[in-house]
């Protein structure tokens, strides 16, 4: 069956996808969103959402197109995601569209949100402008894969990292606590940590690794919500996560489990959750079903006293994870685990 999109118009979505990426780890609870404007052919502007609070991805393209000296009437929009129509932080994207006198609009994805999916589209029509909609939606679907599970699931997108010697250690027991993967591996990891909104440990973790949990090693205009699971109330009170300028949420007389926990932070707009331990943290994330993403770093060093992590495959796979990708940071091998 022949594609209803032509291959000029694949590469416009392709570009709007592109453009959009340029606000990752700055917009959230917002998605990513990007959109460029054609008009005879030619893409006269883009456009992608950069920051919280700040012009939308149609208005900036609107904007953009304006700004070179280039009108948007009779342009074709290509947009990532369908436009919203309600007033929040920023006026509507239908009213800037036909404002504009765009002439088509076509969406790749449908906001997902019950109380906007399809108004957006319903308005253009209703004012004249066509719309298509489903150009790399799939696509559009894995670059806002957070914000969609929050819209369905009102809790986050869980994302595991843990990282391991040559035998599945987590640790080393015979020394204090220290980093064993390289330096190139730990710029992945604060890029990775960089696009979660909150970022959870254990107590056990914190008490034996004193660890910050903030993004430093990649520019940054925010820095993840720190969490810690400490019901007994062991957290020393002199450590990183309680004596910074960061904020750091203490669950604990009052954590009761991970689905309170969750629905809690869902009810923040907390979309994606990175759980960076201990063994017995991950395992609670595993045992329950709430692990999206798993990635499982290979480090070659060999620890003197090890500290099992008792993560392999079976155990992935008996959790609901597939093996999807396998990457290299650096010296490691990283293998990310995905619930398809």
């Amino acid at each position: 069956m022949a594609s209803p999109w032509s291959a000029d118009e694949k590469e416009f979505m392709l570009r709007a996808l592109e453009v959009a990426e340029r606000g990752r780890g700055k917009v959230s609870p917002n998605p990513l969103v990007g959109c460029v404007l054609v008009k005879d052919g030619e893409v006269i502007a883009e456009g992608w959402h950069d920051h919280l609070g700040g012009l939308h991805a149609e208005q900036m393209a609107i904007h953009d197109a304006e700004s070179n000296g280039h009108s948007p009437n009779g342009a074709v929009a290509y947009v990532t995601l369908e436009p919203c129509n309600h007033f929040g932080r920023t006026p509507p994207c239908t009213e800037a569209l036909m404002w504009a006198g765009v002439r088509e609009v076509v969406i790749a994805h449908l906001d997902p949100n019950p109380t906007v999916r399809g108004k957006g589209i319903q308005v253009l029509q209703d004012a004249g402008i066509g719309v298509r909609q489903g150009l790399l939606e799939d696509e559009a679907a894995v670059q806002m894969h957070p914000f969609l599970h929050w819209c369905q699931h009102r809790r986050p997108l869980v994302t595991v990292k843990m990282a391991v010697d040559a035998n599945g250690s987590v640790d080393d027991r015979s020394q204090n606590a220290q980093r064993f993967t390289s330096e190139i591996c730990l710029d992945r990891v604060h890029a990775l940590r960089k696009e979660c909104d909150a970022v959870l440990v254990g107590v056990e973790t914190v008490v034996r690794d004193n660890p910050q949990l903030t993004v430093r090693r990649v520019p940054t205009e925010r820095q993840p919500l720190r969490i810690i699971i400490d019901p007994n109330q062991r957290t020393p009170i002199d450590s990183t996560l309680l004596t910074d300028e960061y904020e750091t949420l203490v669950m604990g007389k009052d954590f009761t489990s991970l689905p309170a926990l969750l629905n809690l932070l869902g009810d923040k707009e907390i979309q994606r959750l990175m759980v960076e331990g201990g063994p017995t943290t991950v395992a609670s994330f595993l045992d329950q079903g709430f692990v999206d993403e798993f990635y499982l770093i290979h480090s070659t060093v060999t620890h003197q006293q090890p500290v099992p992590s008792n993560i392999d495959a079976e155990r992935l796979t008996s959790a609901g994870l597939s093996l999807t990708a396998t990457e290299s940071w650096g010296e490691e091998t990283v293998h990310l685990w995905t619930r398809l």
